[in-house]
């Protein structure tokens, strides 16, 4: 069975956030599941941040031009191997070879049609047609949507069967009607299958055309149905439940593991977990100014700062919950006026609280391993995966039961429980269940307990890349 994952970042090529993540693991993970019988490969972009490192290893294959709607587009062809997965890129410097971010670039639109209808041409060029293509996000739907349109009545593609996963839904891919055919190359009598809500819906017409859609948690996909959180696709979800499904994602388990080091000061494992906390925990508040005590517990969050992330929710009881005797260190970057406002809450409490306004891999490792509690108060999320990397390290999560974050910690006081969840989205009600994850860490026998579990919960990929194995193989 051949698969190809077609995606606009991959780790550690050119990554933003969890889709990146996502299409660095699944595909080896579903490679490892079944090598025997599964050729897997990803096609993405060949942005100007890929390292020159990361070039020299790649093989030029071929070139092309790229002929759509009126323009003639070159596209070169480069091939690498990770993990017995083979990583194609499609090179064309006007469109990815920019300064700045992967996306938010005024002719997103053109850059991602190039891209898809590019990767259909690579398939037919290079004799890489794929028993199973799977697209992600707003920014490959395309690809879905030629397959069904341009390139139906193509013999050699007939056979290729679609699944398009939806990272996030509050991304769509929204663009004038204007431009269905100067810029998708599309014929008029196709604009039906993209139009909704008086604009031409990328991800509105992956839903229509794809054999199978999923997304990343069964919660999710349940959620989707409702208003609240389908950001105006809940008839097109409803319509097409018949062929929804969640599947939860994992995490590299390799690269979070406290015990392989790598940036945090002290290895540690389950055995050794409460020693190695400390150690590490009075290195990060000496590295942040905090005071030095180990026994202060000491809660994490490593997020964007967006509304859906749930910071208003912590802006509202933070002095409340500088009175407890905590420390609190948040790590992200997003809207400015979150930045600013989460900065002068922070340091208006001294050895209390940090707020690092930046990206950082290594220091984010520092505060997962240190931290005891890990906040994650979501209004909504698709899967989450930090709640997942802090369980890797023993920190304990206190989550919203929302989206993947239900699916994915069992909350305190039902068997097996790793974290705590509650369940409104309402400030004090946060408040209050850190208040009880508190109470817990007072009661050293049961914390621990409550720590082991949380270090033990399997969280890889093996489990999601089955569940995708056995997708692909009842629609091919």
């Amino acid at each position: 069975m051949k698969i190809l994952y077609v995606t606009s970042e991959a780790a550690p090529f050119a990554a933003s956030g969890g889709l990146g993540d996502v299409m660095g693991a699944l595909p080896a993970a579903v490679k490892a599941a079944d090598p025997e019988n599964c050729d897997v490969s990803v096609i993405l972009p060949l942005y100007g941040q890929v390292t020159d490192a990361q070039r020299k290893k790649m093989k030029f294959l071929t070139s092309y031009h790229i002929r759509y709607s009126w323009r003639d587009e070159y596209c070169g062809v480069f091939r690498t191997e990770v993990n017995g997965v083979h990583y194609y890129f499609l090179d064309n410097e006007h469109y990815f070879k920019r300064p700045g971010g992967l996306y938010g670039q005024y002719d997103d639109g053109e850059r991602f049609a190039y891209f898809s209808m590019a990767v259909v041409e690579f398939m037919l060029r290079m004799n890489q047609i794929p028993d199973i293509l799977a697209a992600n996000d707003w920014q490959t739907a395309m690809t879905v949507v030629y397959l069904r349109t341009k390139y139906a009545e193509n013999p050699a593609l007939r056979g290729v069967k679609t699944v398009f996963t939806i990272h996030n839904i509050e991304y769509q891919g929204k663009f004038d009607p204007y431009i269905l055919g100067n810029v998708f190359g599309l014929e008029e009598r196709y604009k039906s299958i993209l139009e909704f809500d008086g604009c031409l819906n990328l991800m509105k017409g992956a839903i229509v055309c794809a054999d199978r859609v999923t997304t990343v948690s069964p919660n999710y996909a349940n959620e989707l149905r409702h208003a609240f959180f389908a950001c105006g696709l809940q008839n097109m979800i409803n319509m097409y439940a018949y062929k929804i499904c969640g599947v939860i994602n994992g995490i590299d388990t390799v690269y979070f593991s406290p015990d392989k080091g790598g940036d945090i000061v002290k290895p540690y494992d389950a055995k050794t977990v409460r020693e190695g906390k400390a150690a590490n925990k009075m290195a990060l508040q000496e590295e942040l100014g905090l005071t030095r005590d180990p026994s202060i517990p000491m809660i994490g969050m490593i997020t964007r700062l967006t509304h859906a992330k749930g910071i208003d929710l912590l802006l509202h009881i933070f002095d409340e919950l500088m009175q407890e005797n905590v420390q609190f260190v948040l790590l992200g970057t997003g809207d400015d006026s979150y930045e600013r406002i989460l900065e002068t809450l922070a340091s208006r409490n001294g050895q209390k609280a940090r707020a690092l306004i930046k990206f950082d891999r290594g220091l984010s490792k520092r505060i997962y391993a240190s931290s005891d509690l890990f906040l994650m108060p979501s209004k909504s999320e698709p899967c989450g995966l930090s709640q997942m990397i802090a369980c890797s390290y023993g920190t304990v999560p206190i989550v919203r039961a929302v989206g993947g974050l239900y699916d994915s910690i069992i909350p305190y006081g039902a068997p097996g429980s790793i974290g705590f969840q509650f369940n409104n989205f309402n400030a004090h009600e946060m408040l209050f269940k850190v208040k009880d994850a508190l109470a817990v860490y007072r009661n050293q026998p049961e914390w621990d307990a409550l720590v082991q579990r949380a270090m033990h919960a399997d969280f890889t990929w093996k489990k999601s890349a089955e569940q995708y194995l056995n997708l692909y193989r009842s629609i091919r």
